[in-house]
């Protein structure tokens, strides 16, 4: 025996199942709004966040090639300002040797008994201005030097060059400086 059920049709009552009013459509109409705005707003705020960090990158990149220029231009004008410093310097220096000789007879005394300690014959050569004017100087004040002053007419003034047999000492202003500026930007190097 088979056990068969009868198909029973479903319930069609329409008017048991009434039709939304216009306020209840009107309020599930300002809930799916309210729901699409706020879904709009996240996906919204979550792409502008993430555009926010790609435009920080870029400038961070810029700022990072425009200081790399600049930080090269620093250390070159620092270079050129303490080049220029230097060559100011050996200016104010020879015209204070012109206006006071003693200064490079003080120069070439301590020059003379450094090589003294030596016991080496020396030549020490002076612009020949300035040989004029040191050799009187020498003896008025009562330096005695041991080496022979000689005039050199390629040198400048305030110029100093010693030469003995195992030495030469170039001591003209422009070897003094650049001695200096060497001292200086090796200082500056890490």
């Amino acid at each position: 025996m088979s056990t068969a059920v009868a198909w029973r049709p479903p319930d069609l009552d329409v008017a048991a199942k009434r039709a939304p009013s216009l306020a209840e459509l009107a309020d599930i109409e300002q809930t799916a709004r309210l729901e699409g705005y706020a879904a709009g707003h996240a996906e919204g705020m979550a792409q502008a966040q993430s555009e926010i960090r790609r435009q920080l990158a870029h400038l961070a990149g810029l700022i990072d090639a425009f200081s790399r220029p600049l930080a090269q231009l620093d250390a070159e004008v620092q270079a050129a300002l303490s080049e220029l410093a230097v060559r100011i310097a050996g200016a104010l220096l020879g015209r204070s040797y012109q206006a006071e000789p003693e200064a490079l007879a003080e120069l070439i005394a301590d020059t003379t008994h450094s090589i003294g300690q030596l016991a080496r014959p020396a030549e020490i050569k002076l612009h020949p201005s300035d040989l004029a004017v040191i050799e009187p100087l020498l003896m008025r004040e009562g330096i005695a030097i041991e080496a022979r002053l000689l005039p050199d007419p390629g040198l400048g003034r305030g110029d100093v060059r010693v030469h003995t047999d195992t030495l030469r000492l170039d001591g003209s202003i422009a070897a003094r400086l650049d001695s200096v500026l060497s001292a200086l930007q090796g200082a500056d190097r890490p």
